[in-house]
C-alpha cells in the first residue's frame, strides 16, 4: 500500500524587487527651473571664455529654456567643462534673505528686436533675459513684489539689458563683461523688510545695466504694509 504523501507547503515568494535597470533613467526626470538656470550659467561661462560663439550660445540658450527633461539639457553642455562651476552657480549669494526662489521663471528674449516689461504688475521670483542684437528693458519701479528675493539672469550679446528698480529696495549683482560692460549700482535699503533684487549675467560685445530709478519708491514701504504684500 502506498503511503499517503504529506502535502508540502508552497515556497514563500519574495516580493519582487525592481533593479536599477528597471528604474526610470536619470535623463527622463523632468527638469526644474533651477536646473535650466544651472545649465544657462554653464553656457554663459563658455561664451565668456570663448568656447562658444554668439550664434551657438543663442541656439543652446533657446534649447535650455525649451527643455522638458534633464536628458534634454545634458547634451547642451556635454562638450564643455560643465563640472567646473555648476554647483557654485546654483548657490544663492551670501547675505541674501532666502534661497534661490522657487516658482516659474519669466523669459524675455530679444533677437534683432526689443522686449519690455514695465508698469503695475506682480513681479515673479525669477526672470531670464536674453538679448542678441536686440534690447531688453525690465522696469520694476511700479511693480508689486510678492517675495523678498527676486533674481534676474541677464545675458547680452551684441545687445543690451537694462533693469530699473525703486530707490528703496536692495539691489545686488554679479556678472562679467567680455568686450562689453556689466554694471550693477549696488544699493542697500534702509528698511530691513525691503525686497532684494539680484541681477546676474554676462555681457559680450554688449551691456547689462541695473540701477535705481531716481524718484521711484515703493509706497507700501513708506506705510509699513510690505509684510502684507509679501504674504507674512
Amino acid at each position: 500500500m502506498d503511503l499517503e504523501k504529506t502535502p508540502q507547503p508552497e515556497p514563500r515568494r519574495e516580493p519582487e524587487r525592481r533593479s536599477a535597470a528597471d528604474q526610470p533613467p536619470g535623463g527622463a526626470i523632468r527638469a526644474s527651473d533651477a536646473d535650466r538656470d544651472r545649465f544657462a550659467h554653464i553656457l554663459g561661462d563658455a561664451l565668456a571664455e570663448g568656447r562658444l560663439d554668439a550664434e551657438e550660445h543663442a541656439e543652446r540658450i533657446d534649447a535650455v529654456y525649451r527643455a522638458k527633461t534633464v536628458g534634454e539639457l545634458e547634451p547642451l553642455v556635454r562638450d564643455l567643462p560643465a563640472g567646473a562651476r555648476p554647483a557654485a552657480a546654483a548657490q544663492p549669494h551670501a547675505g541674501l534673505p532666502d534661497a534661490l526662489p522657487d516658482g516659474p521663471a519669466e523669459s524675455l528674449v530679444a533677437v534683432f528686436s526689443s522686449s519690455t516689461r514695465r508698469g503695475r504688475r506682480r513681479v515673479g521670483p525669477r526672470t531670464n533675459a536674453f538679448a542678441l542684437f536686440g534690447s531688453v528693458e525690465i522696469d520694476l519701479t511700479e511693480a508689486t513684489f510678492t517675495q523678498r528675493l527676486t533674481v534676474i539672469n541677464a545675458t547680452s550679446v551684441f545687445g543690451s539689458v537694462e533693469v530699473r528698480v525703486p530707490e528703496n529696495v536692495s539691489l545686488r549683482g554679479n556678472g562679467t563683461g567680455v568686450f562689453g560692460s556689466f554694471e550693477v549700482d549696488a544699493l542697500e535699503a534702509a528698511e530691513p523688510e525691503a525686497p532684494v533684487v539680484v541681477v546676474n549675467g554676462y555681457a559680450v560685445f554688449g551691456s547689462v545695466e541695473a540701477r535705481p530709478k531716481r524718484g521711484a519708491w515703493i509706497a507700501d514701504l513708506l506705510h509699513g504694509k510690505l509684510r502684507k504684500h509679501l504674504g507674512h
